[in-house]
């Protein structure tokens, strides 16, 4: 499984907006903290997959990145996805390596 850290995420974001972020938490973390992006909770997946980009990069994001891993082994070995990237650290390590300000839980 492809990874990538915060700060890569960071410098990505800053030169390109050519990525999708896919958040698989839950609507109650999201509200605490998020990167933006779409919001598709991971027991959701197989009804909106539709909603996940498959010509762009995808970066997948939960909390320690657990889920997204997961959500990622899903999304290849059941539906042929194959432009994934998973948060290494989740949205805990975007928090406490790249933005001290943001929440965390």
């Amino acid at each position: 499984m492809d990874e990538i850290t915060a700060q890569e995420l960071k410098d990505r974001l800053a030169h390109s907006s050519n990525i999708q972020l896919l958040d698989v938490r839950e609507p109650e973390e999201f509200e605490i903290c998020n990167l933006g992006g779409e919001l598709i909770p991971l027991g959701e997946l197989s009804r909106q997959s539709a909603r996940i980009r498959r010509d762009i990069p995808v970066v997948v994001i939960c909390h320690h990145g657990f889920r997204s891993a997961q959500a990622i082994n899903y999304l290849t070995q059941r539906l042929g996805f194959d432009n994934l990237l998973n948060l290494k650290g989740g949205i805990h390590a975007w928090a406490t390596q790249v933005d001290p300000s943001m929440a965390v839980y």
